[in-house]
């Protein structure tokens, strides 16, 4: 499922919506490969926040900063459109995706294995096979209440949207969260290893969310939902503005 935050209109922030050059540099986007095995697919919230945590592990790896391998391409990636297609693999195909550079995170049961960014028409060719539908999971049992003490991503009640979108717009949001926080709250962050929750946001909470001044994530409407929908709220403590 491909999807690309919108960016805001804070000038200098990376995902910013004024036109400048760096519109017109190659485009890149984000990986992600989450295992579908046919007889055990994993449950929706699982995989979405496996998806999320894999985000932030490819943002805070050695390799992705600095002088890092892979940060010459993160920094095209997050100068341009903040793009991330996922898809889905089993079997076999899951088995050569694992052997191409990248990050496998686990969940409680769900496996999503993240890539260094590739150019929009430069996939590898394991990957570029590999389907993008397909991607709806369900949640066999509600998902227990959000730990109060972990970061939270709220999904848009009002909203529908297919599990590989969703887990696309839940990246979206723990990297918008992750570019906000200062240094030490991010090292504390990656120290616990991300724990986080993806909870669908209680309908009369999201009004009151989406003004609160917490990262917001707008879609910009290239599948499955209006260009500029309001798709999740990242709540975490350390970015709690206080009087």
């Amino acid at each position: 499922m491909s999807t690309d935050q919108t960016p805001p209109s804070a000038p200098g922030h990376p995902l910013r919506s004024e036109s400048d050059a760096r519109d017109a540099a190659p485009e890149y986007v984000l990986p992600l490969v989450v295992r579908i095995e046919r007889a055990a697919p994993p449950p929706r919230t699982d995989a979405l926040e496996t998806a999320a945590r894999a985000v932030l592990v490819m943002l805070s790896d050695e390799r992705s900063v600095g002088e890092g391998e892979w940060a010459p391409v993160m920094r095209a990636w997050q100068d341009g459109r903040i793009r991330k297609v996922v898809r889905r693999a089993r079997g076999a195909e899951w088995r050569r995706a694992e052997k191409l550079p990248g990050i496998t995170v686990t969940g409680k049961t769900a496996e999503v294995r993240v890539f260094p960014p590739v150019p929009l028409d430069g996939w590898p060719k394991e990957l570029a096979r590999l389907q993008v539908s397909g991607t709806d999971l369900d949640d066999p049992e509600p998902p227990a209440p959000a730990d109060p003490s972990a970061p939270v991503l709220w999904l848009n009640p009002d909203l529908t949207m297919s599990a590989g979108k969703a887990m696309a717009q839940a990246g979206h949001a723990a990297q918008l969260a992750w570019w906000d926080l200062s240094d030490e709250a991010r090292t504390t962050w990656r120290d616990a290893g991300f724990p986080l929750s993806v909870r669908t946001a209680d309908p009369a909470d999201w009004p009151s969310l989406t003004s609160s001044g917490l990262p917001l994530v707008r879609d910009a409407g290239f599948t499955e939902i209006a260009p500029g929908s309001c798709t999740v709220v990242a709540d975490h403590r350390a970015l709690h503005r206080t009087a």
